[in-house]
């Protein structure tokens, strides 16, 4: 099964960053969160990407080209131009890389990378956002269905803290209490082929008519996940996850 990553927009709201490198290659650890997100896929057994490239995409072609030299020991023999690679380590992916479009908007993204999915059932997320989702529960879940397309549901915490008032003194505090209960969209689709049919093209947002329209023939189902999730969209957001990293047990390190 293959595995889908948008990775082309202008990432704006993190431009503190963004205005060196697409959003997707912001560390983490020392890490692109993109990077993350394919570790998360790959502890369950899915190693073939695609990934749709956008703004600063040669960025992205150039990490992975050099992804080998990145993720081991190596010696640069300067007299005879020779390179001499040790202890040779790295991950068993096999990573498409698409030009989608400086442009394009989500929908548009996924539709130009149709030909790379060969017409099977395939997994489909942001370039931004992280999870402790169980891949294979997730998956058995959309197969159970038989919906066209299967939404992981997640529910955010609250933004800022919460403070219980009675008679004019605070009686209780809470950091980051449960936001209002409502369900949104997390990300970590699967999608059938049948995807495709509902996007017209480049200037189309997958979040707007193609999942309207599906919800409106009851083809697009929900995995309502409980555990941690969180978006990079911010710099606050970006400090948040370096900060969860550094303590030596960030909850989506499943590997």
């Amino acid at each position: 099964m293959k595995a889908v990553i948008l990775a082309g927009g202008l990432g704006s709201r993190i431009s503190e960053e963004s205005h060196l490198k697409p959003k997707p290659m912001i560390e983490i650890g020392g890490k692109p969160i993109l990077w993350h997100i394919m570790k998360i896929y790959s502890h369950y057994g899915i190693n073939d990407f695609v990934i749709c490239l956008g703004y600063k995409g040669y960025i992205i072609k150039e990490y992975f080209a050099n992804y080998f030299l990145h993720m081991s020991d190596v010696t640069f023999d300067m007299r005879s131009n020779e390179m001499k690679v040790h202890h040779e380590h790295a991950e068993p992916w096999r990573v498409t890389l698409v030009d989608t479009g400086e442009h394009s908007m989500t929908g548009g993204r996924l539709k130009r990378i149709k030909d790379y999915v060969d017409g099977e059932t395939f997994c489909f997320t942001y370039g931004d956002g992280i999870a402790d989702i169980n891949v294979d529960e997730l998956l058995a879940h959309h197969h159970a269905s038989s919906k066209v397309a299967t939404v992981t549901a997640i529910q955010p915490p609250g933004r800022y803290g919460a403070l219980n008032i009675e008679q004019g003194s605070v009686n209780h505090f809470k950091e980051k209490p449960v936001g209002d209960g409502s369900w949104i969209n997390g990300g970590f689709f699967v999608l059938e082929p049948g995807i495709f049919d509902v996007i017209e093209g480049d200037q189309t947002s997958f979040e707007g008519d193609p999942l309207s329209k599906l919800t409106e023939k009851g083809q697009l189902g929900a995995y309502q996940h409980h555990g941690f999730w969180q978006a990079m969209d911010t710099l606050r957001d970006k400090n948040q996850l370096e900060a969860l990293w550094q303590s030596n047990n960030p909850p989506w390190k499943l590997w």
